[in-house]
């Protein structure tokens, strides 16, 4: 077995203490950070994030398989940053105003960081100022809203107000989920992309990553 398959397939048991070392290995063998990124760590978050979507693993597999990820990334970083690798696209990511709720949140945010997107994520109570303020400091592509209620759904259209007012509307993708958020609210509000479930709106963020 090589090495980006040991480290893949200990990423997806959670072994985060091994998957560091056998990135430190790779390393020592020469292997780019790149590679060991991309057919090593995002590969395996891939294979997670797919038998998430078919209900074959659940929340706290994909908790321990990102803790690992996050292991090998951080023997990584400054390798990556040194020969100038980017991230596939940045996402700003929050629960909105008034929602304290961020179990789904951070399952979106580790699905998205599976798909090399680098996510800044406000965390819960987000205004809709913030998530516009930071989408233009950050230069972000897209801005992630999350709401687990229905009396704080309406904060979505504040933020896709704000957007729109900061004059960044058509440089922004805004994504909303959340278990009361369906289709036609996002229809409604005039949202660009509704998803059902984190890894789907991983392979969303990251298919408007590069259409941009």
């Amino acid at each position: 077995m090589s090495i980006l398959n040991e480290i893949s397939q200990n990423m997806q048991a959670g072994k985060a203490k091994l998957v560091k070392e056998l990135v430190q290995k790779a390393v020592d063998e020469g292997i780019s950070a790149e590679t060991i990124l991309k057919d090593g760590l995002l590969s395996a978050m891939s294979v997670v994030g797919a038998k998430f979507k078919n209900n074959e693993v659940y929340v706290p597999d994909v908790l321990i398989a990102a803790r690992a990820m996050n292991a090998g990334t951080e023997v990584l970083k400054p390798l990556l940053a040194a020969s100038g690798v980017k991230a596939a696209g940045k996402v700003v990511l929050g629960t909105v105003s008034g929602d304290l709720h961020d179990i789904g949140k951070n399952l979106v945010r580790m699905m998205m960081e599976g798909k090399g997107l680098e996510v800044i994520d406000l965390g819960v109570d987000v205004s809709a100022d913030k998530f516009v303020e930071t989408a233009m400091k950050e230069n972000a592509q897209i801005i992630a809203c999350s709401a687990l209620l229905t009396t704080t759904m309406g904060e979505m259209q504040n933020v896709i107000n704000a957007v729109t007012k900061a004059g960044i509307r058509d440089k922004v993708t805004i994504m909303i989920g959340g278990a009361p958020v369906t289709q036609s609210f996002a229809d409604n509000i005039g949202a660009d992309i509704y998803t059902s479930d984190a890894a789907s709106a991983a392979d969303a963020a990251a298919s408007a990553c590069l259409v941009q």
